[in-house]
């Protein structure tokens, strides 16, 4: 019988399961979760989840951040990971999640083919029949993660931002907000929680002086918000907002993505995501990031 019954748990600990499709970027999830001072272990069975746990607890605050890369390398082990997590739930005082990190088919076999690596799953055939396996037999998986992050688009460097940006405030039970524009053009972000329409707005892109220009500068800004139906728009999308955040804090989630789109992503969506960067956020326990998807997509 175990003895973490006896001990002091440690407040706050949280255990982080990374994992996702094969060439997603789980090997920079791992890295941003050290920097920011979790321990990580790579391909632990999940049969052994359980004992790990019991082992943070025991460890009296000394290891309060852990972060887990589960991957098909241990499939044969799937089948234990949702008793697993199940059985922590249960006996532990330890907060759980699931990363899950997934990209489009045709991205994932690009990746495959500059990286020159062979697929799990496909070790004599070609990298599409193992990344659909893969897809599949991933897919309760998936749909139980409390975090699906699509690579797609994303530099490393932009993943990293988003994974300190989503997992740097769990300590201190901070909500974290993250507003993204995006260009409807690119698709809509996979990961949005919330999406918002501002293609109905009058549009930079038409006047020559502005056009090469993004939200963020001074000029395409003032031209966003100078129109009334810009202002009538902002107020109720907050009044809105308002009411929706601390819905999803109740719900008990540590993360909102609010997504802006508008054609390309570079003027009207922009400047709308920097105007409510500066107006949420405003409790002490709310934690506002803004980011721009595809706002240089077309500079050079």
């Amino acid at each position: 019988m175990s003895e973490h019954n006896n001990t002091a748990p440690s407040a706050g600990a949280t255990l982080i399961i990374i994992t996702g499709m094969s060439g997603a970027g789980k090997t920079i999830a791992v890295q941003s979760l050290e920097d920011l001072g979790f321990f990580c272990v790579d391909n632990l069975p999940p049969v052994l989840i359980p004992k790990f746990a019991e082992l943070i607890e025991q460890s009296n605050g000394k290891i309060g951040k852990v972060a887990l890369v589960i991957d098909l390398r241990g499939r044969e082990f799937f089948t234990a990971l949702s008793e697993s997590l199940n059985f922590i739930k249960d006996h532990f005082t330890i907060r759980c999640e699931i990363l899950f990190l997934d990209a489009n088919d045709s991205v994932l076999v690009q990746r495959y083919k500059e990286s020159r690596r062979r697929h799990p799953l496909a070790p004599d055939g070609m990298p599409l029949d193992g990344i659909r396996l893969e897809r599949k037999l991933l897919e309760d998986l998936k749909n139980s993660a409390t975090q699906v992050i699509n690579t797609s688009t994303m530099k490393p460097s932009v993943l990293k931002e988003r994974i300190i940006s989503r997992f740097s405030h769990l300590e201190s039970s901070l909500l974290s907000i993250n507003i993204m524009s995006f260009g409807f053009k690119y698709g809509i972000p996979i990961d949005a929680d919330l999406v918002f329409d501002v293609r109905f707005l009058p549009n930079p892109h038409y006047v020559e002086a502005l056009r090469p220009n993004t939200g963020q500068d001074s000029d395409v800004y003032e031209y966003v918000m100078k129109w009334p139906e810009t202002q009538t728009f902002l107020t109720k999308l907050l009044d809105m907002l308002h009411f929706l955040i601390p819905q999803y804090r109740k719900e008990g989630k540590s993360q909102v993505i609010i997504g802006i789109g508008c054609t390309g992503g570079k003027h009207r969506s922009v400047a709308i995501s920097e105007y409510l960067g500066k107006m949420l956020g405003t409790s002490e326990t709310e934690a506002v990031t803004v980011s721009h998807r595809d706002a240089d997509r077309d500079r050079h």
